[in-house]
Order: C-alpha cells, then sequence, then structure tokens
C-alpha cells in the first residue's frame, strides 16, 4: 500500500513530457508481458494488472496537469 501512495506522490513531481515517456514505456513493458502470458503463464500474472493501473495512473496525472494550464 505504502509503494502505490509513493508512486502517485513520486508522480506530482514529474513534467509532462517525463509523464509521457513513461506511459510509453509502460505501455511497451504491458504489451511484452501480455504477449509472454499469451504464449505461457506467467509466474505472478497480477503483475499485469498492477502495470495497466500503473499506466491508468500516470494518464491521469498527465491528464491533471493538461487541464491545468
Amino acid at each position: 500500500m505504502a509503494k502505490r501512495i509513493d508512486f502517485v506522490k513520486s508522480l506530482n513531481d514529474m513534467s509532462e513530457a517525463d509523464l509521457k515517456a513513461r506511459i510509453q514505456e509502460d505501455e511497451l513493458r504491458l504489451k511484452k508481458l501480455e504477449f509472454a502470458h499469451a504464449i505461457s503463464p506467467l509466474e505472478n500474472p497480477m503483475s499485469i494488472r498492477d502495470l495497466r493501473r500503473d499506466v491508468a495512473r500516470l494518464k491521469t496525472e498527465l491528464r491533471k496537469k493538461e487541464l491545468a494550464k
């Protein structure tokens, strides 16, 4: 739980460019995880859900910053 809170707090310090780069990086990692899971089951399939939620958090923070302009 504390890990998520730290993650969200660190998002506030990131610039829009950093957020966009992180989103692209995490989406690519998510695609690779999903592909690997389709071929052979992952040891921890919950990591896919966690990563998908992290991407959503990043997109939400990016949208907040865009609207604040």
